[in-house]
């Protein structure tokens, strides 16, 4: 298919972040984009206030009258039911409909694509690339799965020559990109709904792997059994990062690289997962040929992302963090990184689950994570694309957790509870919709500082 023959591109789904990033990317290249979503969100508003025209009700006289069969793209998200009048309108009258995985598989065979991948870290580890490879002068696209705070948008740069993508391996989707350099960050099991077993998740990375045919641009922990340059946290490794320390809430830190010794790096995000990221963004910019000095400088201005460990308030007497971690392992990411910014002081967790085959299949897990927290508000499951499970639920979550200071909150009683915890440290954590809900915690804590 030839993009540049394609004048109207209609997004069903078009709130997701990734789908909202290639809305952002196909109006920064002149065409006309519009699209439909179940229901309105600060990404479908930000995109409203850019000229996108998007509408909320499934109704295909809402589909523009100009977009024809010979001149539209049409983009769906693997989350729209089959039932949609309007997916179901396109696909009757032969209008070319791909998934957002192939049509980033379009954009970037024709560039040279950096890809990151893994189970968890993609959407921080392709931002740090991105900004490195922009605050270098690289003529760059990168396609985020999180609005980066340094440019408050899921893209970053208009560049046509280099892309970024987070290789996402839900539905398998990464297998459609066409990596020069790549990452493999972790293969935890997720996405059982999808895959079925973790060994069917891990034969998936393994073909991912071997998109990238030269092993010296596929970076990878030391933990995987892949064949790749490891990079690795105070351990040998071809890329090591050694000497860190904490200094006025940054860590410092060096890098160890085939070549030479990266000194007195900066970087603002807390936590040994988020280091690790870091490293990996290095690993692959300077296999590029980005100078040191432009790395260095571009990974001390870096300031994270939305909703990844991302401060609220950050006070002397009051800290509030959100931050989108679904899964066991990234819950324990972020109770490490907050024990070790704030040790001795009592942290209450508000989590969300999301999807509830996920909270079946990682309930031992879900429970011994938020076990470790002082205090937890469990909220309802967030069921995004699936119905309910009968005997899967908040409460038979709660039930398997030994922390005994915890309790049930319904999402109309959460500011209520918050402000009735006498914890000094809060973190709001989950996928689904609790993040539509930090602004007014945020008002509420300010006005009760």
């Amino acid at each position: 298919m030839n993009l540049n023959q394609i004048q109207n591109v209609y997004f069903i789904g078009i709130g997701g972040i990734g789908m909202s990033a290639l809305a952002r990317y196909f109006k920064n290249i002149g065409k006309q984009v519009s699209g439909y979503d179940k229901t309105p969100s600060m990404l479908t508003s930000e995109l409203i206030e850019s000229g996108i025209d998007i509408h909320f009700e499934d109704n295909i006289g809402l589909i523009p009258k100009d977009y024809y069969i010979e001149n539209t793209l049409v983009i769906i998200t693997p989350a729209v039911p089959k039932t949609h009048a309007e997916w179901n309108y396109f696909t009757e009258r032969d209008y070319v409909v791909k998934k957002r995985a192939e049509v980033l598989g379009i954009i970037t065979k024709d560039t040279f694509c950096f890809a990151v991948a893994g189970t968890h870290g993609k959407t921080t580890t392709s931002s740090i690339l991105g900004h490195i490879l922009y605050e270098s002068g690289a003529d760059v696209t990168a396609f985020v799965g999180g609005i980066v705070e340094n440019y408050n948008s899921n893209l970053i740069g208009e560049g046509k020559t280099v892309t970024v993508v987070e290789a996402d391996e839900f539905d398998r989707s990464f297998l459609h990109l066409h990596p020069n350099i790549a990452c493999i960050t972790s293969m935890d099991a997720d996405h059982l709904d999808i895959y079925g077993t973790s060994d069917a998740i891990e034969a998936s990375f393994v073909e991912f792997a071997s998109k990238v045919e030269d092993k010296n641009k596929l970076f990878i922990t030391k933990e995987l059994p892949l064949e790749g340059v490891q990079c690795a946290i105070n351990e040998e490794a071809v890329y090591k990062a050694f000497n860190v320390r904490i200094d006025n809430g940054s860590y410092v830190f060096d890098v160890q690289t085939p070549a030479e010794v990266m000194t007195d790096l900066r970087f603002g995000l807390p936590g040994k997962h988020n280091l690790m990221n870091g490293l990996m963004a290095i690993a692959m910019a300077k296999t590029f040929g980005t100078p040191t000095d432009s790395i260095a400088k571009a990974i001390a201005s870096f300031n994270g992302i939305r909703r990844r460990f991302s401060y609220q308030i950050k006070s002397e007497n009051l800290v509030y963090i959100d931050d989108y971690a679904h899964h066991p392992t990234e819950l324990n990411a972020v109770h490490q990184a907050v024990r070790e910014l704030y040790p001795g002081r009592k942290v209450l967790a508000i989590f969300q689950p999301h999807l509830f085959s996920r909270t079946r299949d990682f309930a031992d897990g879900f429970a011994e994570s938020l076990s470790a927290f002082d205090e937890v508000f469990l909220m309802d499951i967030y069921p995004a694309r699936e119905l309910p499970m009968e005997g899967i639920t908040s409460e038979w979550l709660l039930g398997k957790m030994t922390n005994s200071n915890k309790k049930i909150v319904a999402k109309e009683d959460l500011l209520a509870e918050i402000k009735a915890s006498d914890a000094p440290i809060i973190v709001t954590i989950g996928a689904g919709d609790l993040g539509e809900m930090v602004p007014s915690i945020k008002k509420m804590l300010n006005e009760n500082i």
